[in-house]
């Protein structure tokens, strides 16, 4: 940067592992030490509104550059941030991207942080040039300051996939994502970037990879990341994977499926849509918790650890209902079902599971089902995003989600009980059809484990409930319907 907020001229910078000449991946620059009290200001104002910001909407008072490295000078330059705000009385970092541009084609006004002195400041991913800086990082294994490009030894080659290849255009961003922002390069090789970081072995590439060592078909293979270290701790930035072409994902089959449902009211002969893959996604599942023991291990629980499990989700719950008092009104039924946790007569097994499983998270492809983002529930602690878990609680999560499917497109339609019905049918049979797959393919039979499953997918509709009422309250009845009907 030349001057506060300006652009420096054309042509890149040599430092420590970079390139010298335009596009490379460099040490930091003037780009990072000026202007940045501006872009403070910009950024303050312009997290809040992202869709990936947890706490979307509201206001920041504070906001500090914990990481600020330049990996491209000239027009467009590209500045990496690593921010920390305070996120209900707690620290939380996010990565931000920077590109700088005097001229924003049309493409990225809606990417817009702000100007500085006539440069516009914009939301990098977006821009295809940009995007394929960090793909040409992990293709050569650069080295930005403290920032690390490493690429998975076994990783077909990533050439083919950068802007300048013949026929190839940049990375494009995938506009379903709520918690991080994912850019596709070419057919075959996608990139997801966190949004919001946390120090630690991430779940999400520390799964993928595991799997993918083994062969395991239930998973889309990295081939690369990007990673950093924070107070001395490693922390994961992006993850390069197998891009599935083609592929669709859960929830959109079984919403296509219910559609075609509800528009017929049922009508021919009592067949669900989608119970068929159910039972494949239940036999999918089945197969990824087995490599998942394997790559990791599995044990049963001490009588010891089902007590802590089994306070813990009293814990919860007494969270939630000083949250949302209404809760009482199912309180004497959901600890019941907690309790008959503590006193279950047979081994519980538990390993590394998914943790935040639904038809959001799967993928139809050639190979079969496949399982994306380990990364968990985002909001919870990573020790215990990466503590052994029954395997039940991925069942509990998709049987959830089931009724997610159904009941969503019912909202505001309450008098309408003959599609309401064949709601209720169609869960019914895709949960029967899943169970029946999970068990069949060597998963633990959830009706030979039943108090365990109902007492986890009590949990996570506690859980439902408290994010429905604090960030999509039009949604509130899916899940306390299910509470008063169990």
């Amino acid at each position: 940067m030349a001057g506060k907020g300006g652009m420096a001229g054309k042509g890149g910078m040599a430092g420590k592992g970079g390139m010298a000449g335009k596009g490379s991946v460099a040490g930091r620059s003037s780009v990072a030490r000026n202007g940045t009290s501006d872009l403070t200001d910009l950024l303050i104002r312009w997290l809040p509104q992202q869709r990936w910001f947890p706490g979307r909407g509201t206001s920041l008072s504070e906001l500090a550059i914990v990481s600020d490295v330049t990996l491209l000078t000239g027009d467009p330059a590209l500045r990496h941030l690593i921010v920390e705000t305070v996120l209900h009385g707690q620290p939380a970092r996010f990565q931000v991207l920077v590109g700088y541009r005097r001229d924003l084609p049309p493409e990225l006004a809606e990417t817009v942080i702000g100007r500085l002195d006539g440069v516009g400041c914009y939301d990098a991913l977006h821009d295809p040039e940009l995007a394929d800086v960090l793909l040409r990082g992990i293709t050569e294994q650069r080295l930005a300051e403290h920032l690390r490009f490493v690429r998975e030894p076994a990783a077909p080659a990533l050439a083919a996939y950068e802007s300048g290849a013949p026929g190839r255009t940049g990375g494009r961003v995938l506009g379903a994502e709520q918690s991080n922002t994912s850019l596709v390069f070419g057919d075959q090789a996608i990139l997801k970037v966190l949004r919001r970081l946390f120090p630690g072995a991430n779940p999400d590439l520390e799964i993928a990879d595991g799997l993918a060592r083994l062969g395991s078909a239930r998973v889309a293979a990295p081939y690369g990341w990007i990673e950093t270290d924070l107070d001395g701790e490693p922390v994961l930035l992006a993850v390069l994977s197998q891009f599935l072409a083609g592929a669709s994902d859960g929830w959109a089959l079984a919403l296509g499926a219910l559609h075609q449902l509800y528009a017929r009211h049922g009508a021919g002969g009592g067949e669900y849509p989608f119970t068929a893959q159910a039972r494949l996604l239940g036999q999918a599942t089945a197969q990824l918790h087995a490599d998942m023991a394997r790559a990791f291990g599995s044990r049963d629980m001490t009588a010891a650890e089902l007590a802590g499990l089994t306070a813990a989700m009293h814990g919860k719950l007494s969270d939630a209902i000083a949250v949302l008092p209404a809760l009482r009104d199912h309180e004497a039924k959901l600890r019941s079902a907690y309790d008959a946790v503590a006193s279950l007569d047979r081994p519980v097994p538990v390993q590394r599971i998914h943790g935040d499983y639904h038809l959001g998270q799967v993928l139809y492809a050639s190979q079969g089902w496949v399982a994306l983002d380990f990364e968990g529930e985002p909001a919870v602690p990573l020790a215990v995003r990466r503590a052994l878990a029954p395997a039940l609680r991925d069942v509990a999560g998709m049987l959830r989600s089931f009724d997610y499917a159904a009941r969503h497109q019912l909202i505001g339609r309450p008098a309408d009980e003959p599609v309401a019905s064949v709601a209720d049918g169609w869960v019914q049979h895709c949960q029967q059809a899943f169970c029946a797959g999970y068990a069949a393919s060597g998963g633990a039979d959830p009706d030979s484990h039943a108090a365990l499953l109902r007492a986890l997918t009590l949990e996570k509709a506690v859980y439902e409930v408290i994010y429905e009422y604090r960030h999509r309250p039009s949604w509130l009845p899916i899940p306390l319907g299910y509470l008063a009907a169990a």
